[in-house]
């Protein structure tokens, strides 16, 4: 089961066609096969993979990156490094996926078909805050090349595409790389970055966002070399319409003849959701002209393919068998004892020692999965089934600051329902690479209630504005608890719903926790 599909059954679409947080989207044709990749930032598996037949309705199959290097790394969360802004490209009977990582290099990965195997990561070119970057195959000199942007905040550089010559196999540059885009050239523009490369009607083409994720707009950009010189033009814009910073994304033309745009725009706490956007090519001089005249559509026609029942990236799981299905993402390279217990259906995480027991943002084994971007009611059915004082699992709403619904086992041996929450002491602050604490210490958000069976059903009403109403049954019936909690990102992430059992430093198994019949409903 997921939330309902953009889809409005009468031959149109409603923006966005993926309402959460699928970050710096890019898209490919392979026949009559549309695939999409974005950015994952510091969560594994990584590279998500969606598949669609029309570019409104989308599935996850699968994931390109089991697990992100440097591994060491990433045995912390890590919500603000990691994968940035992927590009998906086709090329020699292979699927290729380039991305940046900003504090160690360009990478990729490749595989014969979308689901698999993928090769290990690659390590393209070595640097720090080289982001963004995007290969292109010309097959009219066979040559290859590649584009990157710069994040300032680990080189000192921003504004500017800097361009090179690619070994064909991928696995290298063959320059130092030339700045073909000087963003402090161009009036008014400022933080460019996000290329994608395309070769089309003789140019060579650049589509790349400028004016920062909340408020900028969607420039492209042409020459007739790679190495340049390029002239500019803004092809997408907010102008009268509520669709804030539209840009970065990826051009997509259908085996029909159609041309698509597809971008994200900045949601605040639900992060950067997906829109589609028609794209023509000839306005003015050859340029495309994207949405309605520049400016992004609400609603519109389907792309002129195939009907397709309508489908979203699953939310729902039963934990058939144990396991969790691809929605699901641990907050940090999995370890050694994190795995599900299988024991028929429903989840059984172990409840994994860990120091940071108060500070939910420095936890490595959270189990994650996206926030929808619409009013939802999210709910899971918990069991704690551990003797071990200080052990605990829940439901949690995770960002900067984050709040959670669950159980714990009191030092007497009771077990009672607890709700918690933390704020950040710097909103903008990533969590640090040691795993320390992001901001202050968890309180309570309610008094603590009896469960005296071990089980309790969790609810979270997400409502306007990301705003969170937790509540429960321990077998009394349902019960509010706490105050309204407004639900924050995390560094360039959305918030997250998530699902963890933990336990203090000690020694030994510490038992575990089971979920079941975990439902996200839109609501009405």
């Amino acid at each position: 089961m997921a939330l309902p599909s953009a889809d409005l059954g009468d031959g149109t679409y409603r923006n966005p066609v993926l309402d959460a947080d699928w970050s710096d989207p890019d898209v490919l044709c392979v026949g009559d096969d549309f695939y999409l990749t974005a950015s994952s930032f510091g969560r594994a598996p990584g590279l998500p993979l969606l598949h669609s037949r029309d570019l409104v309705n989308w599935t996850l199959v699968g994931h390109a990156l089991q697990r992100l290097e440097p591994a060491r790394e990433f045995r912390s969360p890590r919500p603000g490094g990691g994968v940035w802004a992927p590009a998906l490209r086709r090329h020699d009977d292979c699927f290729w996926i380039f991305w940046g990582d900003p504090d160690h290099g360009i990478f990729q990965v490749n595989a014969p078909d979308i689901r698999g195997p993928w090769t290990r990561p690659y390590l393209v070119k070595e640097g720090q805050g080289l982001i963004d970057p995007c290969p292109l195959w010309d097959e009219e000199s066979g040559e290859a090349y590649l584009v990157h942007a710069w994040a300032r905040s680990r080189s000192g550089v921003k504004n500017r595409l800097t361009g090179h010559r690619m070994r064909p196999d991928g696995t290298g540059l063959l320059d130092e790389g030339k700045v073909i885009v000087d963003g402090d050239l161009i009036p008014g523009w400022f933080t460019l970055e996000g290329p994608k490369a395309y070769r089309h009607d003789g140019w060579f083409w650049i589509l790349a966002p400028a004016g920062g994720v909340a408020s900028g707009w969607q420039g492209a950009f042409r020459s007739r070399g790679f190495f340049g010189p390029y002239e500019e033009r803004v092809v997408l814009e907010q102008g009268n319409t509520r669709v804030n910073g539209p840009h970065q994304g990826g051009w997509v033309r259908t085996a029909a003849g159609e041309d698509w745009f597809v971008h994200f725009q900045q949601r605040g706490p639900y992060g950067r959701v997906v829109h589609l956007q028609p794209m023509r090519w000839g306005g003015g001089g050859g340029w495309p002209v994207i949405g309605e005249r520049g400016t992004p559509v609400a609603v519109h026609r389907k792309p002129e393919l195939p009907a397709q029942p309508p489908s979203a990236p699953a939310t729902d799981d039963d934990f058939p068998g144990g396991r969790f299905g691809r929605q699901w993402q641990w907050a940090a390279n999995p370890q050694e004892g994190w795995a599900p217990q299988h024991s028929g259906d429903g989840l059984r995480l172990s409840c994994v020692r860990t120091p940071f027991a108060h500070d939910l943002r420095a936890v490595p084994h959270v189990l994650t999965q996206r926030m929808p971007g619409r009013p939802a009611t999210v709910r899971v059915d918990l069991c704690l089934d551990s003797e071990e004082p200080g052990a605990r699992a829940g439901l949690v709403v995770l960002g900067d600051a984050f709040a959670w619904i669950g159980l714990e086992r009191e030092p007497g041996g009771a077990v009672r329902l607890v709700h918690r929450f933390a704020e950040p002491v710097d909103a903008a602050a990533p969590v640090p690479r040691s795993g320390g604490c992001a901001g202050g210490r968890e309180r309570d958000a309610a008094p603590a209630w009896p469960a005296p069976r071990g089980r309790a059903r969790l609810w979270i009403e997400i409502g306007a504005g990301a705003r969170c109403r937790f509540s429960y049954d321990t077998g009394e019936g349902r019960q509010p608890s706490g105050q309204v909690f407004a639900a924050t990102g995390q560094g360039w992430t959305g918030a997250l719903l998530g699902l963890f059992a933990l336990a203090p430093p000690g020694a030994g198994p510490a038992g575990a926790a089971g979920f079941t019949r975990f439902r996200v409903t839109a609501a009405r």
